[in-house]
């Protein structure tokens, strides 16, 4: 019941026969509605941030989002370059520069395909490894280290606070009358 209000009845329908007799469309009571950006791109899937960041589908059009490898983005101008003083003919320019991309490319394709899966998975592996060890080992070591040391921790900030501070502090009174002024002569 609500508060404040009278009660409504309420008709639910499964059946969409209703709809088409009168010549309406279904409602869609799932689909969220759109905010005020995404009412111009509703139709474009791909513009939704939920499809474009999902643990399910790989991002396939950036595959390097944080740029770790921006270094490695090298053309045939960055590798190859002839002065004035010194060319070869076009045609030889062209051959070569055409030669450079589709080498670097089928041969990249190439290792990758053969390389990619046992580094991926040998990557993976590591990588689970040094967390599981990290998560089980170091993590509660840390801690069990920190609860036993405890009294050493109570032992360092009275030695700070007992001989350390008061000597630092009448040094910084002592030396708080000098003044060092710097003139060009």
């Amino acid at each position: 019941m609500m508060k404040g209000g009278d009660p409504q009845e309420v008709e639910i329908s499964l059946n969409d026969s209703d709809h088409e007799e009168n010549g309406e469309e279904p409602q869609t009571l799932w689909k969220a509605q759109p905010g005020p950006d995404e009412e111009e791109e509703e139709d474009n899937i791909h513009t939704s941030a939920l499809v474009e960041i999902s643990d399910t589908q790989p991002l396939i059009n950036s595959r390097d989002p944080r740029g770790i490898n921006d270094v490695l983005q090298v053309t045939f101008e960055d590798v190859i370059a002839e002065p004035v003083s010194v060319r070869s003919g076009d045609r030889v320019w062209i051959w070569s520069h055409a030669l450079f991309e589709v080498g670097r490319v089928w041969i990249y394709r190439i290792v990758t395909v053969l390389l990619a899966i046992p580094m991926s998975i040998i990557t993976g592996l590591l990588f689970a490894i040094v967390s599981c060890f990290h998560i089980w080992m170091v993590g509660p070591g840390t801690r069990y280290i920190l609860i036993c040391l405890c009294w050493v921790q109570f032992l360092w900030a009275t030695f700070l606070d007992v001989i350390l501070y008061p000597f630092f502090s009448s040094a910084g009174r002592c030396c708080r009358g000098f003044s060092i002024h710097f003139a060009k002569e």
